[in-house]
């Protein structure tokens, strides 16, 4: 079996042209250059390493005279202080007895019976405070819910006695819920 390239091109382009000849500079190729400056510049660099390592001035005397330390005088002086007297007093808590505190509220709600739907007595509603404002009937007047629960009168709806806007929390018509 036979193996035969395709007639088309590759998809990257054709292969850059060979050179054959002598190269330009007029001497050996790049290759052969490298292959001779490479190995030499690395033996320069360690006979240069070698000789900065030996010293290079040559008097062995004069660097020994410079590296021996010169004699030093080192003083420490330590003073302790004589120890105080410690004076420990332990104090024990004794608990105290503490009364229970209970606070208790008593409210007192009077509820009027109501007017007949057909008179239109308006002497009765002085006491409601909102007169007419609150939506409600009637002239019951409850300050809070907790009132109102005292007087077992929760939940209140919009047009019973005792309805207020400022009972509705969520203004859907039923207070103190």
């Amino acid at each position: 079996m036979s193996h035969n390239p395709s007639p088309q091109p590759a998809p990257w382009g054709p292969p850059p042209p060979t050179r054959t000849g002598p190269s330009p500079s007029g001497g050996a190729p790049g290759w052969a250059r490298k292959r001779i400056v490479i190995p030499v510049a690395l033996g320069v660099f360690v006979i240069g390493t070698l000789i900065g390592a030996a010293g290079g001035s040559g008097s062995d005397s004069e660097t020994a005279a410079k590296a021996s330390p010169a004699p030093t005088v080192t003083t420490t002086v330590s003073v302790t202080p004589s120890p105080a007297p410690a004076v420990t007093e332990t104090v024990t808590a004794s608990p105290e007895v503490v009364p229970t505190v209970t606070k208790t509220k008593t409210v007192k709600v009077t509820v009027t019976p109501e007017a007949p739907a057909d008179t239109s007595d308006d002497s009765g509603d002085y006491g409601s405070g909102t007169s007419g404002s609150s939506g409600g009937g009637g002239s019951t007047y409850y300050a809070n819910c907790s009132a109102v629960r005292a007087a077992g009168a929760a939940p209140i709806r919009r047009g019973d006695a005792g309805y207020g806007r400022h009972l509705d929390r969520d203004g859907d018509g039923v207070a103190c819920e």
